[in-house]
């Protein structure tokens, strides 16, 4: 969306392996300790932090007045399928992912079950695009939001051999200028050595116990940090 908008940002990286994700400034701006967050600095009342995918769509296009429809139905749809999106083929294409790429061998009713899911919103996307170029008709932030999950699609073993609807549409937003610099964004960043059990512990056994441990450790360091300089 910021591609798209031309809008001018600064990527600032968190590393979730290490746990920099439960420090006390992240969490100020995102306090679900999850990424994406932003902070609108171009705001009338000053800087405004915005955490949530959804949320940071809608509040960039009410902003800048594009990629969402004005109209009371067009706005309803977009909520809808926006909705839809971080409810349904988010979830369920990041809980296949994980059950693909980090559970046991024999956890064969995890990976069936998501990878059913995963399919299954892929074939309610496809009947949407029946007929459409986009989503919501014109390209929009619900085509912003849906395209990653599907982006992935190939390397997740899901051909979309029959899903020709999707197929289309994600071929077309890839071709996409700002789409391409929004892949590419922070990949030098990005790192191919498996995670560690210990880091493995921080990315997925986040118990609300286990998180006000991790808070409490940044909280510790940053006071340690002040003392120190």
């Amino acid at each position: 969306m910021l591609e798209e908008c031309g809008l001018e940002y600064r990527t600032v990286p968190v590393d979730i392996n290490r746990g920099d994700q439960f420090a006390p400034g992240f969490l100020a701006i995102s306090p679900n300790n999850r990424m994406p967050a932003i902070v609108d600095h171009d705001c009338e009342d000053g800087p405004v932090s915005v955490f949530e995918s959804g949320a940071i769509l809608i509040h960039l296009a009410m902003r800048t007045g594009r990629f969402m429809p004005t109209g009371q139905q067009g706005f309803k749809e977009t909520l809808e399928w926006l909705f839809w999106q971080t409810g349904n083929l988010g979830p369920m294409a990041g809980q296949h992912s994980h059950f693909r790429n980090y559970a046991p061998a024999g956890d064969h009713y995890g990976r069936v079950r998501y990878a059913m899911e995963y399919g299954r919103c892929i074939g309610v996307l496809d009947r949407r695009l029946e007929g459409r170029e986009f989503i919501l008709g014109e390209y929009s932030i619900v085509d912003m939001a849906c395209f990653p999950w599907i982006l992935i699609a190939p390397g997740m073993d899901q051909p979309l051999d029959e899903f020709p609807n999707v197929a289309r549409w994600r071929h077309l937003i890839k071709e996409r200028p700002a789409v391409r610099a929004g892949v590419d964004l922070g990949k030098e960043f990005k790192s191919s050595k498996p995670a560690t059990d210990e880091e493995k512990k921080v990315l997925f056994a986040q118990s609300a116990q286990l998180v006000r441990e991790q808070i409490r450790l940044h909280e510790c360091e940053e006071r340690s940090h002040v003392k120190g300089s």
